[in-house]
């Protein structure tokens, strides 16, 4: 098993809400974007899904936010690859400052053709890429992996 690299980024003036933090949907946004670096990573890149017609979309997320963050702040986005399958890929994204994990995201993808709109099997060079970069074993997975929303 191998890391994925980190994405990292900084939080933007226009991510800021009327509370002085960054908005909720901002973090949604960087968690997009180091899916996309994922992407890229596995060889689901824009060459493959130009070439393939194919990519992954996102067929659910649970977002927690934990800390609040703010203007200039330098976020690190690390993610494990905690499952997959011949058409899905379910990835654990944490989002820090520093040390301090400030949010997370569990997300499910399907590798969909684009044409059909269907689900289709990845192809064996992308499974391959997953197979190296997957968790190995079951307890490496995250502890907030699965939980539901309580009240």
């Amino acid at each position: 098993m191998s890391a994925l690299p980190a994405y990292r980024c900084t939080v933007q003036p226009d991510w800021i809400d009327y509370n002085g933090h960054m908005s909720e949907a901002f973090y949604v946004l960087v968690f997009g974007f180091a899916t996309d670096q994922v992407m890229d990573r596995l060889g689901m890149g824009q060459a493959y899904r130009a070439a393939a017609g194919s990519s992954l979309y996102t067929v659910e997320a649970h977002v927690r936010y934990l800390a609040e963050t703010g203007l200039g702040t330098e976020l690190t986005v690390t993610t494990r690859i905690v499952g997959a399958g011949a058409k899905k890929l379910h990835l654990a994204h944490e989002m820090r400052t520093g040390e301090q994990v400030i949010a997370t995201e569990e997300l499910l993808a399907l590798h969909v053709d684009q044409n059909s709109g269907r689900s289709t099997p990845f192809p064996v060079p992308v499974l391959d890429s997953i197979s190296r970069f997957r968790t190995g074993l079951e307890g490496e997975a995250p502890d907030w992996i699965g939980r539901k929303v309580t009240s």
